[in-house]
């Protein structure tokens, strides 16, 4: 159990159907089974959520990322309100991914803030406290009215490419605003920095302008908090390619992998494409050179440690 087993006395961990897999990760590293629940539709499709167990005044985790379909968001919703109407003491939501994230402020003329709507939402049905992993921008954790622990999963993935033990590695941020994360990374793997001046003509598609940066001879990374179409990130490896580097990897902590994200990048002339395991990835998506890291031990840690109210900045580094 890894030394991070709870009393099982006032602990539950509570799971919806978004990433199942991560959720029984997580659970097995704890040494705890998953809450008993109830969750299925009505005829018309409705939702229907009902805990199986006895939650009252236990301290209630519910693992559930908010990725598309929204029906990850209503199953979230409904399982904080059962378990607020259970007389859970307490209840923390685990979102490895935060949904709608990308719509955190008014920049059009007549448009939702859908980050904020979503934060008041899960505040509305009774949330107490927030875990997330590499929210889109930092200042998301204020749009909560309750505590958030920000997690990253930047030592995960530094791990992995310490392990390579790669010379000449320059970190690659993809446009001006992964700047602050490649640039996190460049530091922990003692790389060299580089950024893509990129130009979005409509959502969802990208050009390279120019790449402020020594790249040519070098092994590159190309760093971002998310993959959604892989427009951006095939764009800049080739252009990379184009400007002489040696081999390109890709890599995000969240792997949406929308549309033909997966073709793209299976084409592209990168080497590895490595993500986490914060988004469930079906098979269908999945290609020869996607690589797959885990966030389980990361969140186990961060459920056990604000179950037994430690701090969990450890964790951030």
């Amino acid at each position: 159990m890894d030394g991070l087993a709870v009393p099982s006395h006032g602990f539950k961990l509570l799971a919806g159907h978004a990433n199942m897999e991560l959720a029984e990760e997580i659970a097995r590293i704890i040494g705890v089974d998953l809450c008993k629940r109830t969750l299925n539709r009505f005829a018309d499709g409705e939702i229907f959520v009902r805990i199986d167990e006895n939650v009252r005044g236990n301290d209630v985790f519910i693992v559930q990322p908010t990725n598309a379909p929204a029906d990850n968001w209503l199953e979230l919703l409904l399982m904080i309100d059962a378990a607020k109407r259970a007389s859970a003491s307490r209840i923390t939501v685990v979102m490895p991914y935060y949904g709608y994230s990308r719509q955190d402020r008014k920049d059009q003329p007549r448009v939702a803030i859908g980050a904020k709507l979503m934060a008041n939402m899960i505040v509305a049905a009774g949330a107490h406290r927030v875990l997330g992993v590499d929210f889109h921008q930092h200042q998301l954790q204020g749009f909560f009215d309750i505590p958030v622990d920000h997690l990253y999963a930047m030592p995960v993935l530094t791990s992995y490419f310490r392990k390579k033990q790669m010379q000449d590695v320059v970190i690659v941020a993809p446009d001006v605003g992964s700047a602050k994360m490649a640039r996190g990374f460049a530091k922990r793997l003692n790389a060299s920095l580089a950024i893509i001046d990129k130009r979005r003509p409509s959502a969802n598609v990208s050009e390279v302008v120019n790449v402020v940066g020594e790249v040519e001879g070098k092994t590159c990374i190309l760093a971002d908090d998310m993959i959604d179409t892989a427009g951006t990130v095939t764009e800049a490896a080739r252009a990379l390619k184009e400007l002489g580097a040696g081999d390109v990897y890709v890599c995000a902590t969240h792997a949406l992998l929308s549309g033909p994200a997966s073709e793209r990048l299976a084409s592209a002339p990168v080497k590895e494409v490595v993500v986490t395991n914060t988004i469930a990835i079906p098979e269908e998506r999945r290609f020869e050179n996607l690589v797959v890291l885990s966030v389980g031990d990361l969140l186990a840690k961060a459920i056990k440690f604000t179950h037994s109210e430690q701090s969990v900045s450890s964790l951030f580094d």
